[in-house]
């Protein structure tokens, strides 16, 4: 049983810009140890496989078919492992040249996903080199005529795993996530669950956080698990450096994160059942246009999660950080003081009776009548704060439900209800 849970990685390995080859090898090595580690899916960065900072060299075919043959070297290698792999490169599809994330497993591409906005501002101009794919779709052939390695090309696509139905993933390519309208939330729509995303970004003064941020409120919006892989040691420097900066979020959480400017993998589990439930609740997820979008359907072992290592708050409405706690506790008190703040505005009351037993509970009643009172400007006297002490109060609960009530300026009233 996995209970839900899908085990994914994201990789980052050390590359060298043109080397398709000696790529290839850093990759499959990657994609063994996750899969000695039960991963069931694996995401590289963007253009992996020749390096994102080839430029110009992205225009020669010595290139191209280099990193065609690169592909099929790692679909080869991996072909009796169970897991999904999804590694990036250049390739012409009817005489263009696009950005694409190849998605491996068992031997076969179950498809290409070309990039769909290409940015071309500041330090990117891939559109001197690359063209979106959106609206492009067809059956591509990157090896040999008859090698049976053909697949569907297009930005709509969905991967379901057979086994486990919750397990649908769909891809899409650095820049993507960053547009106003990303591929990520269709796909979301459409059905996917986790979505990985195939980077190359730069790394500049504060924008690590601002990365975080916009990968989990995309997890957030999408409600989803997504797989962030970003392109690390080995790319030239010549005008930018890239941090190797991976992240593995779910419904707006960040789970996992890599150290920046280090090459590895990060792994974690995704709750795919928890998702899977969330958006049974939530009818804005509720699948559509899934018409548009082709759906490939692969078969993988996933019902191992042995070692489970994922770490589950026990406190999950509880801050860590003291001044968090503080704010959190005063959002919880403002709320529920807003809510009887109207109601009393509606029903014209002007006198609140609560019942103070000196526990938790009673205490924060009176803490939030008080505050609902003071935002009516209406005298704490107003509150009858009422004990009825009986045969299981205590010195110490009594006491505190005495101090308690004389320090808010609340009316105190004694009910015994020991005395007949």
């Amino acid at each position: 049983m996995n209970y839900g849970f899908l085990k994914v990685a994201a990789a980052t390995p050390k590359i060298q810009v043109g080397n398709c080859m000696y790529n290839a090898d850093e990759i499959i090595k990657m994609i063994k140890e996750a899969n000695n580690q039960h991963v069931s899916m694996i995401v590289f960065p963007e253009l992996c496989i020749t390096g994102y900072t080839c430029e110009d060299l992205f225009l020669q075919d010595s290139l191209l078919d280099m990193a065609k043959k690169a592909l099929l070297k790692i679909v080869k290698e991996t072909e009796n492992m169970e897991l999904v792999s999804i590694v990036g490169l250049p390739l012409v599809f009817n005489g263009v040249l696009y950005n694409v994330a190849a998605v491996v497993c068992k031997g076969e591409i179950l498809g290409f996903v070309p990039k769909s906005i290409i940015p071309n501002y500041s330090e990117f101009y891939e559109s001197r080199h690359f063209t979106s794919g959106v609206d492009i779709y067809g059956y591509v052939d990157p090896g040999d005529p008859g090698d049976e390695q053909e697949a569907w090309f297009s930005t709509n696509m969905l991967f379901k795993c057979t086994n486990m139905p919750e397990f649908v993933f769909g891809v899409e390519i650095c820049e993507d996530l960053w547009a106003p309208m990303s591929p990520s939330i269709g796909l979301a729509l459409a059905g996917a669950t986790v979505i990985a995303n195939l980077s190359a970004s730069n790394e500049t003064t504060g924008k690590m956080d601002y990365r975080k941020k916009l990968v989990s409120m995309q997890s957030a919006k999408c409600l989803c698990g997504y797989i962030y892989a970003n392109a690390g040691e080995g790319e030239s420097t010549t005008d930018v450096v890239f941090p190797g900066h991976n992240l593995i979020a779910e419904n707006g959480r960040i789970i996992a994160e890599s150290k920046r400017f280090e090459t590895g993998m990060i792994v974690s589990y995704l709750d795919l059942q928890k998702i899977a439930n969330e958006r049974r609740r939530i009818k804005s997820f509720a699948t559509k246009d899934q018409d548009k979008y082709t759906t490939i359907e692969f078969d993988i072992d996933v019902s191992d999660v042995t070692g489970f290592d994922r770490k589950i708050d026990s406190m999950p409405f509880v801050p860590k950080s003291g001044k968090d706690r503080d704010d959190r506790c005063e959002e919880i008190i403002t709320i529920q003081a807003m809510g009887l703040k109207k109601r009393m505005e509606h029903t014209n009351c002007k006198c609140a009776v609560v019942g103070i037993s000196g526990g938790l509970d009673s205490t924060l009643a009176l803490l939030a009548t008080a505050n609902a009172f003071d935002r009516l400007n209406l005298d704490r006297k107003n509150i009858i704060a009422v004990t009825m002490p009986g045969f299981g109060t205590t010195d110490r609960t009594y006491t505190n439900a005495v101090s308690l009530i004389n320090s808010l300026g609340a009316t105190f009233k004694e009910i015994s209800i020991v005395d007949g």
